[in-house]
């Protein structure tokens, strides 16, 4: 793995550190989180609507 520069790695566990603090702010609050996994979004949390966003098909997307 590559070494990266000590500014770099700062930056990089900032981020880590925000998102792990949102995460659990929205766990806290009892509201769901979009993260993706597997290649996939997956909607994780206790209100996630029960319809996954790929289950949802092309109806909410505009043609390009």
């Amino acid at each position: 793995m590559t070494q990266l520069s000590s500014d770099t790695q700062k930056m990089l566990d900032s981020l880590r550190t925000a998102v792990a603090n949102t995460l659990e702010r929205k766990r806290r609050l009892g509201q769901y989180a979009v993260i993706w996994q597997d290649g996939k979004p997956v909607l994780v949390g206790d209100d996630a609507p029960k319809k996954q966003v790929d289950e949802q098909g092309d109806q909410n997307r505009e043609p390009h």
